[in-house]
């Protein structure tokens, strides 16, 4: 089973640095915060501030391939967290052929934004999400004096603003 999310919005963790991508059901109270990568963020944020750039970048790109090949990607799907790594599909439909592609979660939703997709993540993801082990962040560097704080301490650290309209 799956709930539609919406993004919430990008923070930065103040511990790692890192860009969070923030999902919330659309209705409901859950939520599922993704460590993701500096480029990825860069490509949600500009798509959720509507800056346009002289030439396409990497998520424009795909989409307009994937609209002239007359493909339309139906939504994406977070469907799996194994070792603290999430995964996605998207999914996609061409005339009656339909196709699901592996890809990282945060590429994923850099392209639903652009092609107006519903973004679905699996309940099981959302558990998971919440069990001890899966709490952790990232991985960080060896010299890191805060291995293995938890995903909600970060969170309740960072300033709800942060959630809002962050630039990257």
């Amino acid at each position: 089973m799956y709930r539609l999310m919406k993004i919430e919005g990008l923070a930065v963790d103040p511990v790692t640095n890192s860009p969070i991508m923030l999902l919330k059901e659309e209705e409901g109270e859950e939520s599922l915060p993704i460590w993701i990568g500096l480029l990825e963020a860069t490509a949600i944020a500009s798509e959720l501030e509507h800056v346009t750039y002289s030439r396409p970048m990497t998520h424009d790109l795909l989409k307009s391939i994937l609209d002239k090949m007359g493909t339309t990607l139906t939504r994406i799907e977070v469907c799996d967290l194994k070792d603290n790594t999430f995964y996605a599909l998207l999914q996609l439909q061409k005339g009656d052929e339909s196709l699901a592609v592996d890809v990282r979660p945060s590429d994923a939703v850099a392209l639903a934004l652009r092609c107006k997709a519903p973004i679905y993540v699996a309940e099981d993801v959302l558990l998971k999400s919440k069990m001890s082990d899966a709490e952790k962040p990232p991985a960080k560097p060896a010299d890191s004096s805060e291995e293995g704080r938890k995903w909600a301490d970060i969170l309740e650290e960072l300033d709800p603003d942060d959630f809002g309209k962050y630039k990257m």
